[in-house]
């Protein structure tokens, strides 16, 4: 048996041979530098913030550059290996190079899924709302198996979980579930999940094994900074106000009318961190 090597694409030649072209590597790697530095200062302990922003930054930097400079290694490894294997026709060694190439051909696709990550809050934390909805033990079951399925999931990932809040059903299930997932990009890998899942099945709780469909809801949103100050500029607001006409309710003097004031926030909010 004779392994070929991959034949590099033509448009990609100018590519620097450790994959950071796309990944841009120098310039991650010289950030990284900096940041390394700049968290060797000691007075930068004197503003936690700053500092746990940079330890979190750190952090995301080595994952991108020392896997890219792990991976130039490997794939040296492996081409010599490979050259020599095929001289002597190795085909055990081959073998072995085939499965380490597809291993790292595995690791590159999940670097070029983490760069379609542009939300800035993809990297933080996030809260999993799951809610039962209507159909009764049907939707309460389906809900639950929403609820395995996330936690079994994160777990593959290697995300931490915490069940936060879980509400069980009358007969089977759960009515409501709050877990908080803790992990790299665990905001951005589950971010997609928010909105109404439906299941389509015969019942097990149904004695004449009739289709049921379930729904319930999905609502995936991040852990945010609690020092974040949100300023709401006051042009940005319109203020309703509504005059009630007949006869008032109880609690109502009859020489006023019922009057709502109703505060809209209507333009964009403007988050300062």
């Amino acid at each position: 048996m004779l392994t070929r090597l991959p034949i590099c694409c033509p448009t990609f030649s100018s590519v620097r041979p450790i994959c950071g072209g796309i990944f841009d590597f120098d310039t991650r790697s010289n950030r990284l530098a900096a940041v390394e530095r700049e968290l060797e200062n000691p007075k930068i302990w004197e503003d936690q913030k700053r500092a746990q922003e940079l330890g979190k930054e750190k952090k995301q930097l080595d994952g991108v550059v020392g896997t890219l400079i792990e991976l130039d290694g490997r794939l040296k490894d492996s081409t010599e290996l490979f050259e020599l294997a095929r001289g002597e026709e190795d085909d055990a060694t081959l073998d072995a190079i085939a499965a380490d190439a597809a291993a790292l051909q595995r690791t590159v696709g999940d670097l070029e899924f983490r760069r379609m990550f542009h939300d800035p809050m993809d990297p933080n934390p996030c809260f999993i709302d799951i809610q039962a909805g209507s159909g009764g033990t049907e939707a309460q079951d389906w809900a639950s198996m929403l609820l395995r399925m996330y936690i079994r999931y994160c777990e593959r990932k290697g995300y931490q979980v915490d069940v936060l809040e879980e509400s069980p059903g009358e007969v089977a299930g759960i009515k409501s579930a709050t877990i908080k997932v803790t992990g790299d990009y665990a905001y951005g890998y589950l971010r997609t999940e928010t909105g109404v899942h439906r299941l389509v099945r015969k019942s097990p709780f149904d004695s004449n094994a009739r289709r049921h469909t379930s729904f319930a809801s999905v609502f995936v949103y991040p852990e945010v900074d609690d020092t974040i100050d949100i300023d709401i500029n006051p042009a940005d607001l319109r203020i309703d106000t509504f005059r009630a006409s007949g006869a008032g309710g109880q609690h109502i003097n009859k020489t006023d009318s019922a009057r709502t004031v109703r505060n809209t926030a209507i333009a964009r909010k403007r988050w300062r961190c």
